[in-house]
């Protein structure tokens, strides 16, 4: 494992952590729907470089995404905090 993808995966980990059994579920859950609504907060745990995203509506792969709805707003908060407060590593496209 290279030093991107382990500090990648070390910021993912640091991500799902926060997470409470009961927000746990509810992003299991959400994996299913097929799209986010336009305007959604999310965060795409394979793709942390993006930082905070909005749904533009388009078809998005849900098994990595994290939306603001499926945790309550103080877990959120430490998200956000989370993914602004590194300079993650840029994944190239």
């Amino acid at each position: 494992m290279n030093k991107e993808n382990r500090s990648e995966m070390v910021s993912r980990d640091t991500i799902l952590k926060m997470l409470s059994k009961d927000e746990t579920g509810s992003v299991s859950t959400a994996e299913t729907a097929l799209s986010l609504p336009k305007g959604s907060e999310y965060i795409d745990l394979s793709r942390l470089d993006c930082g905070i995203q909005n749904a533009n509506g388009n078809a998005i792969v849900m098994g990595h995404i994290l939306s603001r709805k499926s945790v309550h707003k103080d877990t959120w908060a430490k998200i956000v905090a989370e993914v602004t407060a590194h300079d993650l590593p840029k994944v190239k496209a």
